[in-house]
């Protein structure tokens, strides 16, 4: 599906965003991530929240490893072609990424107060109805 030459319009780009048919811009590129929804660790609707608009700094913001990049080649439909329109938007995108970037920062807290609240209510436990640890 890649194609160099390629240009890709503001209108193209809005045209594919929904979950049958999703194009997403990054650095000056648009890929066609369609196959990739279901894939994605973070969930389709992180993805699906950055259609039809520069999700560049989501994407950096959130630190895609190197093998999440690695796969960008292959989706990679052409260039975008550069409008004031667009530049507009990326307002509304710096929004969205720190809300995007948020919500992993609290996922991956989560991800480590949980064992530590279990494994202390599991001392806790055993202390109470042994009375030693």
């Amino acid at each position: 599906m890649s194609s160099d030459n390629k240009v890709v319009t503001l209108e193209e780009l809005r045209a594919h965003k929904s979950r049958d048919s999703f194009y997403i811009l990054l650095q000056g590129k648009v890929y066609d991530a369609t196959k990739f929804m279901d894939e994605h660790p973070g969930g389709d609707e992180v993805i699906l929240a950055e259609g039809g608009q520069d999700a560049t700094e989501a994407f950096e913001d959130v630190g895609h490893s190197d093998e999440a990049r690695a796969l960008l080649p292959g989706m990679l439909v052409g260039d975008f072609e550069q409008t004031n329109e667009i530049k507009l938007s990326s307002g509304a995108s710096a929004a969205q990424a720190k809300r995007v970037s948020g919500a992993v920062e609290q996922s991956s807290n989560a991800m480590y107060f949980l064992p530590l609240a279990l494994l202390g209510a599991y001392f806790g436990y055993r202390f109470y109805s042994t009375g030693a640890l």
